[in-house]
């Protein structure tokens, strides 16, 4: 598949309405991606965020419908609403059924940084909310709990994102304890352009490895000007969940502007490449598609002050974001929040996923 063509279609697609279509007919007599093996000797699984399906208000069992009915192998429902009830009991009767379909269940929630933007009490405190998901997690089923420590805007905050991640340090070890009876992973994500991934391996690094990993978030490695290789490299042994996403960046009179995209519709990184080395840093480890699109987000990083929040990234590490930019092409915007776009984006990801690079357990 030519990949400029193949960018050009979809984004004229999208602004005629038509997101939901699907990827260009296989050719005839062209057989799909033989299953990629991690290091381990294990297929990959494939599985769904269904953040990417947000529009479609969906809860427990709805979710794992779906899910199902595309085949896949994993359900990861980062935020605790969508589990459609907060007793434990009804999260463990709703692995049960996930089970029964073959499906397994991870879980997340938002920020448990109390000093973040982003932070919210809906849970009650911070060591409160991480302590709920734990439960919650360990009912469903789930080998994790997702949580984040808030977005970009937290850069800017006093002390700086030092700061917030001291204060996110501090509520991860209060449910160390915890964390560890329950057998639940503690996956925190590099998100919204919070954490680059050097400082996400510092945060691990001081709460402790033994309980707490990466989310691993291809798309948000682009919102701090990072390589999604670049941030794979770094990362991927420390991946214990994943959202995944494909996107664009293209220069701009300011500096460049990021969009993401449906996997195989970007133009970031060569995405046979970049499972390839997946396969080797993260065995048995599932990749979640989070598809979230139809946006672009600019970074005028030839403005002085922009580097206020990022005062001490290294030349290397931006040099090689600077070579994804110059490689990139303008993408058109659209609404990424109708439920078909949505559902579209999805599928076409895992249509890619599965046939061009050879993922999932399942035929």
């Amino acid at each position: 598949m030519n990949r400029r063509h193949f960018l050009t279609t979809a984004a004229a697609a999208a602004t005629a309405g038509l997101a939901a279509a699907q990827l260009p007919t296989r050719a005839a007599g062209a057989s799909a991606a033989a299953p990629l093996l991690d290091a381990k000797g294990n297929r990959i699984k494939l599985g769904m965020d269904n953040f990417a399906v947000r529009a479609l208000k969906w809860k427990g069992r709805e979710l794992v419908d779906y899910a199902a009915s595309l085949k896949l192998d994993t359900l990861f429902i980062t935020d605790l609403p969508s589990l459609g009830s907060l007793e434990v009991s009804a999260a463990a009767e709703l692995g049960r059924y996930a089970k029964d379909h073959g499906i397994q269940i991870q879980l997340g929630s938002w920020s448990i940084c109390p000093t973040s933007k982003s932070f919210k009490k809906d849970w009650g405190t911070a060591e409160e909310h991480l302590a709920l998901g734990l439960r919650l997690a360990k009912a469903c089923g789930s080998d994790v709990f997702r949580v984040v420590l808030g977005s970009r805007e937290d850069r800017k905050t006093p002390g700086g994102i030092e700061a917030r991640i001291a204060d996110t340090v501090k509520v991860l070890q209060s449910q160390r304890s915890l964390a560890k009876d329950s057998g639940v992973i503690i996956t925190i994500e590099n998100h919204a352009g919070d954490m680059t991934a050097n400082e996400l391996i510092g945060l691990m690094k001081e709460a402790g490895t033994d309980y707490v990993r990466a989310n691993m978030d291809s798309g948000n490695a682009l919102w701090t000007l990072e390589d999604p290789m670049d941030s794979l490299e770094k990362l991927g042994s420390y991946a214990g969940s994943t959202s995944l996403r494909d996107g664009t960046v293209w220069e701009t009179a300011k500096g460049c502007k990021v969009q993401w995209t449906a996997h195989g519709e970007g133009s970031a990184c060569d995405l046979k490449k970049y499972f390839a080395r997946y396969a080797q840093l993260c065995p048995g480890v599932p990749v979640n598609i989070e598809t979230i699109s139809g946006f672009s987000v600019e970074f005028p990083y030839l403005e002085p002050s922009f580097w206020d929040a990022f005062s001490k990234k290294p030349a290397g590490e931006f040099a090689r974001f600077l070579a994804v930019a110059k490689r990139g092409k303008p993408m058109e915007s659209f609404d990424g929040n109708k439920p078909e776009t949505q559902k579209g984006e999805l599928e076409r990801s895992v249509r890619f996923l599965r046939e061009e690079i050879g993922l999932g357990t399942k035929s």
